[in-house]
């Protein structure tokens, strides 16, 4: 079967928009139109007649809504097979109608958790019949059409235009988008129980969903295409949320440099003005200093030749002189919480330069998991949420450290945390003068961050610089 006409239509819908005017242009072509609870209330509020779920099944909602769709004569109406001769013979005998459209979304469950409401109220946004409707409308798409977007409402009255049916490919689009909804949904809810409820660091079944994929220009390498989700439920922010206003699309590895610069310029929320530049995922300058020009001109010092065609980002609202100072130079990607009108003006000039806004900074102690994909299954593990606090620390040399080799003994410690290891960082005033990351040998990567100078250090005197080190990337 090819078009399948749409005689009636069950709407059952937790987000409203656009629900009237479906419901207007539906009846407008003899849809009979089913409807349940507020749905039903919002569609005679706008002058059309709807018939109640509860005058096919015979029985009210009840149980506080609980139990409403539940039923044979809707399920039946939803699932028959109906070239089927037994299928059909059962409708007739029951006296099943068929139901050939469904317009469902589901209790707003992700919209509840993020408020923050209590359990019990967290458990009562737990869709039951919404999901059920949907998976039987999807199971049975060959004669049934899902639809659980508003989004694709106008599409649907487009199907509708010329002859009051919708195509078969157009029901399979919805079926597939229905049940990745129905996964999503399910996905969320298994989340909370596990992490939220259960305060379980990891399940027996990790669920892992996103949605509104965005294609990137390509993957790691040209040949690879690639794209980004954003994940479905509460999350916290980061680069995936960023508003790009200017510059060509980015790459996947454009989204991997600037999710190590944001996170790493995280670390630098609510101090001085500090900038981070990164060179394929590794920092090759930062700095923290009075004004953000400053900085920016120390944490460029460090290495000034990794830092061409690097990622630029800053803890604070970008201002006009320091734009033009990063402009001086070939920059991938600027990122900054705000800029000023100066700032944007300069940065326009430069067309194929990405300009990416976040708003507020990632919260460097959000708790979650990070999770990388290898062959044949998942490795996850906690957020690297680790802080040093001076109160903490235990001189264990003859001499204590200065107040300000124990400042720059922690900025580097910040640092090194987001550099590849084998890590080594050099860090004076407030600034990094050398960094080695990625090399097998930590001597190695001693050497590459002791070739590096800033502008008015010299290496020959390492004694009085300090130094982290971490032996494995955290």
């Amino acid at each position: 079967m090819a078009d399948v006409a749409i005689k009636r239509a069950l709407l059952s819908v937790s987000d409203k928009s656009g629900l009237v005017e479906l419901g207007t242009a539906l009846a407008g072509r003899g849809v009979e139109l089913v409807s349940t609870g507020g749905t039903a209330k919002a569609l005679r509020e706008a002058g059309l007649d709807v018939r109640d779920v509860s005058d096919l099944t015979g029985f009210p909602e009840m149980m506080d809504g609980r139990v409403k769709t539940l039923h044979p004569m809707v399920h039946g109406g939803l699932l028959a097979v109906r070239d089927n001769p037994e299928h059909a013979a059962a409708m007739e005998a029951h006296a099943i109608g068929a139901i050939d459209l469904v317009v469902v979304n589901l209790y707003p469950f992700e919209a509840t958790v993020a408020k923050g409401a209590e359990r019990d109220e967290v458990i009562e946004n737990i869709d039951i019949g919404g999901p059920s409707m949907v998976r039987s409308a999807a199971k049975n798409h060959q004669f049934v059409t899902i639809v659980t977007d508003p989004a694709d409402y106008p599409a649907l009255l487009g199907e509708l235009e010329a002859s009051g049916a919708t195509s078969l490919d157009f029901r399979r689009q919805c079926a597939a988008k229905a049940f990745a909804a129905t996964a999503a949904y399910d996905s969320m809810i298994s989340q909370w129980f596990a992490f939220a409820d259960q305060r379980q660091l990891f399940p027996d079944f990790l669920a892992i969903n996103g949605k509104a994929p965005v294609e990137l220009r390509y993957g790691e390498n040209p040949h690879q295409q690639a794209a980004l989700y954003t994940p479905v439920g509460p999350h916290a922010r980061g680069i995936a949320q960023a508003e790009q206003l200017q510059g060509k699309a980015l790459s996947y590895n454009n989204y991997n440099d600037a999710d190590a610069a944001l996170e790493l310029c995280a670390e630098f929320a609510g101090g001085e003005p500090a900038v981070v530049i990164v060179k394929h995922a590794n920092p090759c300058g930062v700095a923290q200093a009075a004004t953000l020009l400053e900085a920016w001109n120390h944490a460029l010092a460090c290495d000034s030749v990794s830092a061409f065609g690097g990622i630029v980002a800053v803890n604070t609202e970008l201002d006009g002189a320091t734009a033009a100072a990063i402009c001086e130079i070939f920059t991938e990607v600027v990122i900054a919480p705000d800029a000023d009108e100066d700032a944007l003006a300069i940065l326009s000039a430069k067309a194929n330069l990405r300009v990416l806004l976040t708003g507020a900074l990632p919260d460097p102690d959000q708790t979650g998991w990070l999770a990388k994909a290898v062959a044949g299954g998942l490795l996850v593990q906690q957020r690297d949420t680790g802080r040093i606090l001076p109160a903490e620390l235990k001189t264990v040399t003859q001499r204590a450290p200065t107040e300000q080799e124990l400042s720059d003994l922690l900025f580097a410690w910040k640092v090194v945390k987001h550099v590849k290891s084998n890590a080594i960082v050099y860090a004076k005033a407030g600034r990094t003068i050398g960094v080695g990351a990625g090399r097998l040998r930590r001597d190695y990567s001693a050497k590459i961050a002791g070739t590096q100078q800033a502008d008015e250090v010299s290496l020959t005197h390492t004694s009085r610089f300090h130094r982290s080190t971490s032996s494995h990337s955290p």
